[in-house]
């Protein structure tokens, strides 16, 4: 199970590392698309978006239909739950290190002002 989600980390973590393939995510967000449509306002072969969007659906991030000559690509948001889950983690630490910024600036605040 923790090895399972690991690899899922990885995977997605992975994925999302490339700002093509996160602008190709955001492009998803409104509903699926070819992967001819999702291949328009890049500056790259239709065979190098393939690649991305391979690389996406092997994180599970989307979902790919085939329908006749075409390729619809869906997004799958929910491999980003597993990612969220683990960032989640860290929030009580960043929070508790943010008040103790804030803590620390109102006491030197406070020194200045004496």
């Amino acid at each position: 199970m923790v090895e399972h989600s690991l690899r899922t980390l990885d995977r997605v973590f992975d994925a999302v590392s490339d700002s093509t393939r996160r602008s190709i995510l955001d492009r998803l967000r409104s509903g699926p698309l070819t992967v001819t449509r999702l291949a328009e306002p890049y500056a790259m072969s239709l065979n190098a978006v393939s690649k991305h969007v391979k690389k996406l659906e092997s994180a599970g991030l989307i979902r790919r239909e085939i329908r006749g000559r075409e390729h619809f690509c869906q997004l799958d948001a929910a491999r980003f739950e597993t990612a969220m889950d683990w960032m989640g983690r860290y929030s009580k630490f960043w929070s508790d290190r943010l008040d103790a910024l804030e803590k620390h600036l109102i006491q030197k605040r406070k020194r200045a002002k004496q």
